[in-house]
């Protein structure tokens, strides 16, 4: 495949497994991650969402929380946080693992009304998740289809890629939360776990953490990047 050096648009080719690691521009040795497309911007929503299962075609999402991530910082004052209703109860297992019950949703609006606030809310900010790519977004997406919503695509990154860009991926590595907590030294006590609003809180604190020791441009550039959904803003 083939890159260009950001700096002095060098055209450079290498293998696809590259992508993510960083190297030196042999002509002006300027260091970047390798990547085959540079992107614009600076503007970012680091979310988390706390559902009734693991099946985005039979589960809904209950609670979700997000954190605005802008020119390189948290902004903890600007926040997105919302129960939401879904159409069956919720068990027991989910309010003891999550600490969401019937009684935190018995009045929020349902799912897919509250995506459509989040969506108004987010713009057109790329999304952070942690398993994003494997979870969160797949739940997004499923919402949208279920309740025939008129969906936008949107660029996400899942923060295990960033985790796996900076302590390795090397088998048996672990790049969970709670692997991120430790090897970043994130205090995270007094903070719910498993909470949409605690754990946003926490992955806020790792993005920031990581973006600083990968040395990233306020554009995330070199993070691999997928696809997710968002409803249409009718406003």
């Amino acid at each position: 495949m083939k890159v260009f050096c950001p700096e002095c648009k060098t055209s450079l080719s290498g293998p696809k497994s590259a992508m993510g690691t960083r190297v030196d521009c042999p002509e002006c040795r300027h260091s970047f991650f390798w990547t085959d497309r540079q992107h614009a911007g600076d503007s970012f929503v680091i979310y988390d969402l706390e559902t009734t299962g693991l099946d985005p075609e039979q589960d809904e999402f209950i609670q979700i929380a997000a954190m605005r991530f802008t020119a390189g910082s948290l902004c903890p004052e600007d926040t997105f946080a919302s129960f939401a209703k879904p159409r069956r109860s919720i068990s027991s297992f989910i309010e003891s693992y999550t600490g969401v019950g019937n009684r935190h949703v018995a009045n929020a609006n349902r799912p897919e009304e509250v995506l459509c606030e989040f969506a108004a809310w987010s713009g057109d900010s790329t999304l952070i998740a942690h398993n994003g790519l494997r979870f969160d977004s797949k739940f997004l997406a499923a919402t949208c289809r279920r309740h025939g919503l008129p969906m936008r695509e949107v660029h996400s990154i899942d923060t295990i890629h960033m985790s796996k860009m900076l302590f390795g991926k090397v088998r048996g590595t672990g790049h969970s939360l709670d692997h991120l907590i430790s090897r970043l030294r994130i205090d995270s006590q007094n903070i719910r776990r498993h909470d949409a609003r605690g754990d946003v809180e926490i992955l806020g604190r790792a993005v920031a953490g990581m973006w600083q020791r990968l040395g990233l441009d306020r554009s995330f550039n070199g993070v691999p990047r997928h696809g997710a959904f968002l409803p249409i803003d009718r406003g």
